[in-house]
């Protein structure tokens, strides 16, 4: 028996080895994966497949600036470029399907007009009603024998007995009014002439020196002078300062005691610049304190202080408060909030307030008619003029707004993600847009969207980067192509991407009509660029309001497929910087726009070839003379040394160049150039003498490095024109962040940045540093390329 079971035993160990040993070469054969003919004869497939749908460009998912025709790494990391996948068709479409959808988590909400609520957050403290503030002084020289309120804190009443004091001047004027009585008592009257009533006059000048008249009678009847006189508050409240002692000597207008009404108090609280649009006079205001968890206080703005304190970039705003029971002390801190309804245009909606007439010094005083404030007597003003919108008359009066969310911030400009409708799969288009401010969780839109369109609030940012895979504009590659998307802080130049990502339809004919009608919109940015040189805020406005109205009358249904696609881009762009150049408000602001809407429109002039006498294109030759283009070098040295004083953050530095730029423009003489040149040139001239005249009216960096960038594009546009003879090689740079994120471009003698928008504060920020001139001209008769990167 124990023989069988040995048996058995070992039959069971071998089958168990067998059955270990198996398990291993499965996990073996599967480590190693299929074999070797197995694995060619899949490749084979794919590769056919491969063939048939082979990307046309290789990217890195790291740096999409890099562009290949095929498979290899980058230079830059190293990675592995990876295929750029089709996308849908647009310039800024992206297409995905429904599980990664999914997997991206997007969703969209509509647009949509609606009251939104700003609430605006306040902190300050409680401070005295000035208005309500009494001050007793000495109205003559003397000693105080006695103060009758020993310290501060008391409560006095008006007439309450305050100081008494002794005057030598006080004693004169008594004596004066009793001689007066008894010279008018002796005197015989005369029905022929009039007596001269000196006690009258005695009188008075007692009153002039604060004597009731009650004291004045009292003197009059005990017919001497009192040594000591007793002074009497002015007015009902606490006792807030107590300024001399028993003792003192006091002169005229000097203040022995201060006293404060409480049953009225303000509240003084700093508001942030950014809130201010918010703000009106007359608005409710709630705030709390930490004496009274959770009880919360109400008042009235009653004042905005109209300048701004440059240190902390606040406004004092005060607000007007009933303290009848005297809870509330002065210097309390406290915490307030302002809610604010937004009707259309950004304006703050009260429909309370309809058809009301309110005190311009106490909003408190609301009245159904117009009059005077019970309080000060002023004319009554209408609510309306105040800032407040008091109806909702329609629909038209709710802003048009979109979630915080949605919008990825450029600047005074987004981009939103708009759902393609009726796609047959998922499908968005990046769109540009122009903000108004931001209400509590929503902005206010002034153009590009429309009531109804579905916009991206989570994971528009994923999109984002597809767009800029697929070499499309994106936030980060307004332009396209994938570059632009570093930004370097250093001196080191970076790579850039193949330029405009759009197709070039220089060559394909525009219908005759469309032709014109885009001709139209360039001479209307023509006019921009004269009312600059005006410098008339109202002329730039109505200039920038014909660009609206030149590209709204463009006919986009006459152009097809991709043409059609691009006309929409730039009409987007364009119409964008019309809405924002009607807005100004000031030059600095209307060079930045007019800088962006050039770029725009010579985007377009070279997209779809508009060609004619007043919009040469940038690469037209012209036949410079050599000696010409030696002469155009003189603008160089002024120039780098205004952009050098400039990155030195000093505005008299900039100065000088900018007084030797002056004498080097009229230094050039244009005698020897034919008539085209010579044509071209005196255009040039007018804008280079506008900038100079511009740089030299500005007294601070501001202003001058507003000036400075529309010189940086008129010397880019003479060396696209003309061409400088310096040998030195010059560098072109340029700046994203310039401008609230609009970006500036500059020219630099060497590559090492040094940032003249901002100076020490980010000196070395710029996303490209590349040659100006890729080669130096062989002969005075051909045009100096200028590099696009």
């Amino acid at each position: 028996m124990k023989q069988h079971l040995k048996r058995l035993f070992s039959q069971a160990w071998f089958l168990q080895a067998i059955a270990f040993l198996a398990i291993g070469f499965a996990f073996a054969w599967w480590l190693r994966g299929p074999s070797a003919s197995d694995s060619s004869a899949d490749s084979q497939g794919v590769v056919a497949e491969h063939a048939s749908n082979a990307p046309a460009i290789w990217t890195c998912s790291m740096h999409p600036q890099i562009r290949r025709d095929g498979p290899g790494s980058c230079p830059i990391c190293g990675m592995d470029l990876v295929p750029v996948k089709k996308s849908a068709s647009g310039v800024r479409t992206v297409s995905i399907n429904a599980d990664v959808k999914k997997l991206m988590n997007i969703q969209t909400v509509p647009v949509g007009r609606r009251y939104v609520t700003a609430d605006v957050r306040m902190v300050g403290k409680i401070e005295y009603d000035e208005t309500r503030l009494a001050h007793i002084t000495a109205w003559v020289s003397g000693r105080l024998d006695r103060l009758y309120v020993d310290f501060t804190g008391v409560e006095v009443n008006k007439g309450d007995h305050m100081a008494y004091i002794y005057s030598e001047e006080l004693y004169t004027a008594q004596q004066e009014l009793i001689a007066a009585l008894e010279s008018n008592a002796g005197r015989s009257s005369s029905r022929f002439v009039k007596p001269i009533d000196l006690a009258e006059s005695a009188r008075e000048k007692l009153r002039l020196l604060g004597i009731t008249e009650e004291q004045i009678q009292g003197i009059e009847q005990r017919g001497k002078p009192t040594e000591h006189l007793t002074i009497y508050s002015p007015a009902s409240g606490i006792v807030v300062e107590k300024l001399r002692q028993e003792g003192d000597r006091v002169r005229t207008g000097d203040r022995i005691y201060t006293v404060a009404d409480l049953s009225h108090l303000w509240v003084q609280m700093d508001a942030y610049e950014s809130d201010l649009a918010w703000l009106r006079y007359g608005q409710e205001v709630e705030f709390t304190t930490e004496a009274y968890p959770g009880e919360v206080f109400k008042g009235q703005i009653a004042f905005i202080d109209p300048v701004l304190n440059k240190d902390t970039r606040t406004v004092k705003v005060r607000v007007n408060v009933s303290n009848e029971d005297g809870r509330l002390k002065p210097e309390m801190f406290v915490r307030a909030i302002v809610r604010s309804k937004i009707a259309a245009g950004g304006r703050v909606l009260d429909a309370s307030l309809a058809g009301k007439w309110i005190s311009p010094m106490h909003p408190e005083i609301v009245k159904d008619q117009p009059g005077n404030c019970d309080i000060c007597k002023m004319p009554l003003v209408r609510a309306e003029s105040l800032g407040y919108v008091t109806a909702e008359p329609s629909d038209t009066a709710k802003p048009l707004v979109i979630p915080v969310s949605a919008a990825l911030l450029t600047g005074t400009r987004a981009i939103v993600y708009v759902q393609v409708p009726d796609a047959e799969e998922p499908t968005y288009e990046g769109r540009e847009i122009v903000l108004g401010p931001r209400a509590g969780d929503y902005y206010l839109v002034k153009s590009g969207l429309k009531e109804g369109e579905l916009v991206v609030t989570n994971g528009n940012f994923k999109l984002d980067s597809a767009l800029q895979i697929s070499a499309k504009p994106s936030m980060m590659t307004p332009s396209g192509g994938g570059g632009g998307g570093g930004h370097n802080h250093g001196g080191d130049a970076m790579p850039k991407g193949d330029g405009d990502a759009m197709t070039d339809h220089s060559q394909m004919s525009l219908p005759p009509k469309v032709s014109q009608q885009m001709l139209a919109v360039l001479e209307s940015v023509k006019s921009v660029e004269a009312a600059i040189e005006e410098a008339e805020l109202s002329k730039i406005r109505d200039a920038f309001a014909m660009v609206g109205q030149r590209v709204a009358a463009v006919d986009g249904n006459a152009l097809s497929g991709d043409m059609e696609a691009q006309w929409r881009e730039f009409a987007m762009l364009l119409r964008n910087d019309s809405v924002e150049g009607q807005d100004i408000q000031n030059l600095q602001d209307a060079d930045r726009i007019t800088l962006v809407t050039k770029e725009h429109a010579m985007r377009l002039q070279k997209m779809f070839g508009i060609s004619h006498a007043g919009h040469e294109m940038p690469e037209e030759t012209l036949d410079v003379p050599m000696a010409f283009r030696q002469q155009l070098d003189r603008l160089l040295p002024a120039y780098l040394a205004i952009g050098d004083g400039l990155a030195a953050d000093k505005v008299d530095t900039a100065a000088t160049g900018v007084d030797q730029l002056h004498k080097s423009l009229n230094s050039i003489d244009t005698s020897g150039l034919d008539d085209v040149v010579a044509k071209r040139w005196a255009s040039e001239t007018r804008s280079l003498s506008s900038i100079t005249a511009r740089l030299a009216k500005a007294t601070d960096l501001e202003a001058m490095r507003s000036a400075f960038a529309l010189l940086s594009d008129e010397l880019i546009t003479i060396q696209r024109m003309f061409g400088f003879h310096s040998g030195s090689q010059l560098f072109e740079l340029h700046c994203p962040m310039a401008f609230d994120g609009r970006g500036a471009t500059w020219l630099q003698s060497n590559d090492t940045v040094r940032n003249p928008y901002y100076g020490g504060s980010m000196l070395k920020c710029a996303d490209k540093v590349a040659p100006l001139v890729t080669a130096p001209p062989p002969n005075g008769g051909e045009h100096d390329k200028h590099n696009h990167g």
